[in-house]
């Protein structure tokens, strides 16, 4: 892995704008990052932007080392994937209920 600062938001723009967008993890108007993974050809992108510290392109060596750093990335600002909740309402329906008939003794 290889990392170049970028001082222009608007260098990292040009370069999303001229490559495949993966996946962007993070948000810039709630947290203080975002990194857009990306590709141009065989060379795979991580575009970090910060509004706390420095920006950076960091090009990785393979699609391996893209992916894992993608997880990690993912994994660092909270939004790795989790197992899904149990729906409570839908565990509710699912409930039988043995309700009597008692319109006939009143």
């Amino acid at each position: 892995m290889e990392e170049i600062e970028i001082l222009s938001w608007l260098t990292l723009d040009a370069i999303k704008k001229a490559s495949d967008v993966v996946e962007t993890v993070g948000d810039l108007q709630s947290g203080h990052s975002k990194s857009v993974f990306c590709v141009i050809e065989d060379d795979y992108m991580e575009l970090y932007y910060s509004d706390s510290g420095s920006n950076y392109l960091r090009h990785y060596e393979n699609k391996d080392e893209f992916e894992v750093a993608l997880i990690e990335r993912k994994e660092e600002l909270g939004e790795a994937p989790f197992e899904e909740e149990k729906n409570y309402e839908e565990e509710e329906e699912e409930e039988e209920f043995d309700v009597e008939d008692d319109s006939e003794k009143y």
